[in-house]
């Protein structure tokens, strides 16, 4: 490849279908989309309702999976063994048969707190994050990494709504405070400590607040806008190079996934819309579908 055909790639303009609804569960915090390629599946999450939300892609068909808390995330593991961000614990649990396996507590210190986002990094680690579940303006949020042998590490504090996490490598990723409307940009070395970060973004209030995130495999960021009834895509500099508009204010996770890596599927939110909101953006609460001619990078399994 010539430096004119590399120049050329790394600037190849985005092109998205119109959003598709593949499904309308009527979400209250629809979050956590999760592709698992060996299930041809895409995972999602309502954190209100307590419930996983399953659609397989290739058949169409839906399955629902009730849970005993709030639930901010899943990460898969193998076959039917997936880890769960709950409220006060991780859990890693069987879904077929919904047995528990193992229960690790967070932050018991902490009882109105609850587990956010969450995502596996390039190497098999899962990242995530918790908040003030009351939402009080209060910053009792911290951002923590969990290892192969299940030690628990709190990387960064002070956050009001953690979101994100996005991983540019395995050093590098991308980190939300949603209620500050900003994405951190940080560097951590091999002992988790955070060695810089930086504001990447900043959202005004006409754009909404930035919520989860996911890197395509150019590394440029889609971002989706809680209250802004759409996604952006950013390249690694911080220039808006894409949007697409969708039926939906608040527009909560996005990943990418499908047959050929070049969907993205995309959570979205009722919460706190009045009656004439709902009415504007009558798809709020719906699973989307768009296509891409970018491939998103595959996505890793929880590595015990």
């Amino acid at each position: 490849m010539n430096k004119t055909q590399k120049l050329w790639q790394n600037n190849l303009k985005i092109i998205t279908s119109e959003p598709e609804v593949i499904w309308k569960p009527k979400t209250i915090l629809g979050e956590g989309t999760l592709w698992v390629p060996s299930h041809n599946s895409i995972y999602f999450v309502d954190i209100k309702k307590k419930k996983i939300l399953i659609l397989n892609v290739k058949n169409n068909k839906k399955r629902i999976v009730k849970i005993n808390k709030e639930i901010g995330f899943l990460a898969h593991i193998k076959k039917d063994i997936f880890i769960l961000g709950l409220q006060s614990e991780l859990r890693i649990v069987n879904l077929k048969n919904k047995k528990t396996i193992r229960s690790i507590p967070i932050e018991e210190d902490k009882p109105l707190n609850r587990i956010n986002d969450g995502k596996v990094d390039p190497k098999g680690r899962l990242w995530f994050g918790t908040m003030d579940n009351p939402e009080r303006n209060i910053k009792n949020g911290s951002l923590y990494c969990l290892d192969k042998n299940l030690n628990i590490r709190k990387v960064d504090t002070k956050y009001y709504i953690t979101n994100g996490p996005a991983f540019i490598n395995a050093e590098n990723f991308l980190h939300t405070d949603s209620r500050s409307k900003i994405i951190y940009k940080i560097r951590i070395n091999k002992k988790y400590k955070i060695v810089k970060k930086k504001k990447f973004l900043k959202f005004s209030k006409k754009q909404g607040s930035p919520d989860g995130m996911t890197i395509d495999s150019k590394k440029n960021i889609w971002i989706c806008h809680f209250g802004g009834a759409c996604i952006s895509v950013y390249n690694q500099r911080g220039k808006k190079i894409h949007q697409v508009n969708l039926d939906a204010k608040n527009i909560t996770n996005c990943t990418f996934g499908g047959l050929k890596n070049n969907e993205i599927f995309i959570s979205t939110a009722l919460k706190g819309m009045k009656k004439d909101e709902i009415k504007k953006y009558k798809l709020s609460g719906s699973l989307f579908k768009i296509k891409t001619n970018i491939k998103g990078i595959k996505p890793k399994p929880f590595k015990i």
